[in-house]
């Protein structure tokens, strides 16, 4: 097993496959197999003009299949240092190249991203009596009614650019994981590496421009709100 989370990640050896598994996300996500073909899309796609990305299995159908209610994929396993992550300017120097290629992405991606995931889980939580919620909702009310301001330079991003989803190999890194890829700010994609004010201007100025600090603090902000009530999901689910 590699990864026991939001999914189960198992390398089905010696086959150079790996088994993704809807674990939690199929909870919260309606939809989840169609954030499986999502990540497979994109990742084909990136592969196609070269970059460095895992890839859907060549050894098995890459799907997604259901089976027995479980929603899965299969990619190709990929050696790389595990526990491993690049420092955060490292993958901010990375992101520029990445968007340029995603912005050549032509399959469908959802506009609203995360936000439906916070419904989602606000659902889920309010149909098992979690306590506490109403200041979810007012948190999430509150970052709603400022999105519109904040939505800008607006492309296909990966959604979750966090240093865990880039595998250190002996060739390089190699992005995983575009299950959350979705049509957003580019300032999304930037708020994955930063948790302030400060962080955001830095981040910035390590991407390139193509963004504003004051775009990429607020995306933090509601990755921070996410984060927090994913934590709570967590302990219910």
């Amino acid at each position: 097993m590699l990864k026991h989370g939001s999914n189960l990640l198992v390398h089905l050896r010696p086959a150079a496959v790996v088994a993704r598994i809807a674990a939690r996300t199929a909870l919260i996500r309606p939809s989840v197999a169609s954030h499986f073909a999502r990540d497979l899309s994109v990742s084909a796609f990136l592969d196609s003009r070269g970059v460095p990305v895992v890839t859907p299995s060549a050894e098995l159908p890459a799907g997604p299949h259901v089976r027995d209610g479980f929603v899965m994929s299969f990619s190709t396993y990929v050696p790389h240092e595990r526990g491993v992550r690049l420092p955060h300017d490292d993958v901010l120097k990375l992101l520029p190249d990445l968007h340029a290629e995603l912005r050549h992405y032509e399959g469908p991606l959802p506009t609203r991203g995360p936000l439906d995931d916070v419904d989602n889980v606000l659902t889920y939580l309010d149909g098992r009596g979690a306590p506490d919620l109403d200041r979810f909702r007012a948190w999430r009310d509150t970052l709603l009614a400022r999105w519109p301001e904040h939505h800008n330079d607006v492309q296909p991003l990966h959604g979750d650019a966090h240093p865990g989803n880039l595998l250190l190999t002996p060739s390089g890194p190699v992005w995983n994981d575009f299950e959350d890829a979705w049509l957003g700010p580019v300032a999304w994609d930037l708020a994955c590496l930063s948790k302030d004010e400060g962080a955001a201007r830095h981040a910035v100025e390590v991407y390139g421009g193509g963004a504003a600090p004051s775009d990429v603090a607020f995306h933090a902000e509601t990755r921070t709100m996410f984060g927090a009530l994913w934590a709570v999901f967590v302990e219910w689910s």
